[in-house]
């Protein structure tokens, strides 16, 4: 009696009535859940959107700090070693191509240890499920047998 008009007795509503109010309650309140899921939804794709343009930046930003490290770190093996810039530039040059190759083969390791890509201990487990579950079905006939035959169950 929150806004003044009294509430319908129950007994007044026929059956029909109450299945019909009760499915028009449902299909409301389906229908609300359904435009709180797409808000919500929305909402977090525009928020992973943001992210992921905000991240993209902060790549760039990082690609051009790291290529001026290298840079500063040339500039600097040239000031140290008193010689012209292409021996400072070469030694930061062949220290790239040095951690290139370590890291193609540490990447080449790790590929032969994860190729190929099955689930060898999922596979395993999945045949010693089935081999159990053929060693119940085989225990199952036998006993179906014995009770054809007559014989008592042992617990």
């Amino acid at each position: 009696m929150s806004n003044g008009v009294k509430p319908p007795h129950n007994g007044d509503k026929s059956l029909g009535d109450a299945v019909a109010d009760v499915s028009e309650k449902a299909s409301q309140l389906v229908r609300e859940e359904i435009e709180l899921a797409k808000a919500e939804v929305k909402d977090k794709v525009s928020k992973l959107t943001k992210g992921a343009v905000i991240g993209a930046a902060a790549g760039v930003f990082a690609i051009f700090g790291i290529t001026m490290l290298f840079h500063t770190l040339a500039w600097f093996l040239t000031d140290l070693l008193d010689s012209s810039p292409e021996v400072g530039f070469g030694i930061v040059t062949l220290l790239l191509f040095v951690l290139a190759a370590l890291a193609g083969l540490l990447a080449a390791r790790l590929f032969k240890k994860g190729a190929p890509p099955t689930p060898a201990m999922a596979i395993e487990e999945a045949k010693l499920t089935k081999a159990d579950l053929e060693g119940q079905k085989i225990q199952r006939d036998q006993v179906s047998r014995g009770l054809e035959r007559g014989d008592e169950v042992e617990a």
